[in-house]
Formats: C-alpha cells, structure tokens, sequence
C-alpha cells in the first residue's frame, strides 16, 4: 500500500470520527434538551387520575382482591377524599414477612396469619406518606424520588385531597415519548 492510499484511508477515518462524534454530541444535547423540558412538565399532566381509593376500616383481603397488575399502590382517604395514609405491594408484602431466622415458629405465626384476614387497611398504612402537590412538576418530583427511594408518591392538593398518583412508570413514559 502507497504513502498516499495510507494518507487518504487515514483522512475517511478521520472524518468518519468526526461525524460519529459531531452525532454523538448532537444527541447528548437532544437529551439534555429533553431532560429541561421533561423537568418541566406538571405533575397533574403526567400523574394516573385511576388509581386504587380504599378506607382505613376496609379489608386486607379487599385490598388483596383489589390490586391489579398495574396498580402496585392504594390510596387511603377519609370520606373527604384527604390523604390518611398509602400502601404498595411491598408495604403488604412486609405484612405476611416471614418470621426472624431464630425465632419459634408456632402458636404466635398461626395467630399472625389468620388475624390477617381480620385485620384492616389501616393497620398496615404508611401513616405520613411522603406526598407530591399537583402543582408541582417533574423535576421536584424526581428530586423526591431519588434523594427517598420511593417508586410511587400520593398527588394531594393544599387541603390534603388526593389528586392521582405519580410512579416512577409514568415518568418513563413520558421519557420514551419525548426521546422517540
């Protein structure tokens, strides 16, 4: 191979980078783009309106029969509609958790569990839920989300009325619909 075949496949390869990095650099600020602008939408436009509404009296076994594939939470409200507390299926899973690895298993485990279709909503609620307001936007709540863990977050009005609930899945959607 010449000097000069040598010279003209290094000058393509150069400008194959080039474009391959002039690409790159035009997505990265597509993204952060759309990240600005997902930060900016409002919670109430993103937020499930259809969500599961129980009462601190109902039925464990209500909640169980109530919860859908894609409903992982409930909403606990008085009959005003306000918050009074939250369940997810990992709040109900900790519910019927298995005894400690040393403890004995007997009369108090059977007891446990046939309470459990006695008991109600309100004993296995997250009293003080860590909420969202509906004015606010997605950027406040994914700060909220990251900085607490929580997948799912109540949307309440200043009275305490919920409004929907906003899961880390709503905010994905928006995210493939934006980037697409």
């Amino acid at each position: 191979m010449s000097d000069k075949s040598k010279s003209a496949k290094a000058k393509k390869i150069k400008i194959i980078h080039s474009k391959r990095r002039l690409l790159q650099l035009q997505r990265k600020e597509e993204l952060s783009h759309n990240i600005r602008y997902i930060s900016k939408v409002p919670v109430r436009v993103v937020m499930d309106r259809e969500f599961l509404i129980l009462h601190p009296e109902d039925s464990i076994s209500k909640l169980v029969q109530n919860l859908r594939d894609e409903e992982s939470s409930a909403v606990v409200v008085d009959e005003e509609g306000r918050l009074m507390g939250f369940i997810t299926m990992k709040d109900l899973l900790h519910f019927f958790e298995p005894p400690r690895r040393y403890s004995i298993v007997g009369i108090g485990l059977l007891k446990k569990y046939s309470i459990s279709h006695a008991s109600r909503v309100g004993d296995i609620m997250v009293r003080k839920p860590i909420t969202i307001h509906v004015d606010d936007n997605l950027g406040r709540a994914i700060k909220i989300m990251i900085e607490t863990g929580k997948h799912h977050l109540p949307v309440v009005d200043e009275n305490g009325r919920v409004h929907g609930v906003l899961e880390v899945k709503d905010i994905i959607r928006l995210i493939r619909i934006v980037s697409a």
